[in-house]
């Protein structure tokens, strides 16, 4: 059976072509493009991304509106029955606005937009997403944001890290995130959240390919289930 995604696009998305061609890339099939204004996702999904950019101009807080649109209530049930979900950066933003990740991401220490190429550290190794690498492994993936500074309070991360939650740290000054945090899990390891762009890190003429391997083990892990 087709491997069958979904990336969803909210008004002021700019990395849902992006996600959509990594995903097409690596799994064989084309994700359906599904709006944010739709009440329903398509049937049978084996995966679901939350793509970066602005949506609704970041007005309130960023992902603080585009958590109210109509699809996430979809997004939110498909999760809580299990069906993976990657929000990378405005997409993070709207999963910790709806509850389905912890914290909150805030402006950047320095109040500057940060758009380059940072070293990250893989923390967990063993989730549905991370499985491709190893542990302690020093991957490059680009970031761009201007809210990525993650938080959230000292419980919160002492639980988050004892749970083996945290996914990616930065291994780099990158924009003041708690712990170093560049990416996190929910409980049941299904959901992952993070700032750094994974889908553009696929391909050696766009620089570098160390994104690949959370779309491979992501897709492998599925498709063998």
């Amino acid at each position: 059976m087709a491997f069958r995604s979904a990336v969803i696009t909210f008004p002021g998305s700019n990395c849902d072509r992006d996600m959509a061609v990594a995903l097409e890339q690596i799994a064989g099939t084309a994700p359906h493009r599904v709006w944010h204004g739709d009440a329903d996702l398509p049937d049978r999904l084996d995966f679901i991304a939350l793509p970066g950019g602005f949506s609704y101009g970041d007005y309130l807080r960023s992902g603080a509106m585009a958590a109210r649109s109509p699809i996430m209530q979809a997004v939110i049930a498909a999760a809580g029955r299990g069906v993976p979900v990657l929000g990378v950066c405005n997409g993070f933003q709207v999963l910790t606005e709806a509850g389905l990740l912890p914290g909150a991401l805030m402006r950047n220490a320095g109040i500057r937009f940060v758009c380059r190429e940072v070293a990250l550290t893989v923390a967990n190794a063993q989730s549905l997403f991370t499985a491709g690498y190893a542990a302690g492994q020093q991957i490059r993936i680009p970031v761009a944001h201007h809210d990525g500074n993650y938080f959230a309070d000292a419980a919160t991360l002492d639980r988050l890290e004892g749970e083996g939650r945290v996914a990616f740290r930065y291994a780099e000054p990158v924009n003041g995130s708690a712990r170093d945090i560049a990416g996190v899990l929910n409980e049941a390891g299904n959901v992952l959240g993070m700032m750094p762009h994974p889908e553009r890190a696929i391909d050696p003429v766009h620089g570098g390919t160390d994104g690949r391997a959370l779309f491979e083990a992501a897709v492998r892990a599925l498709a063998s289930a």
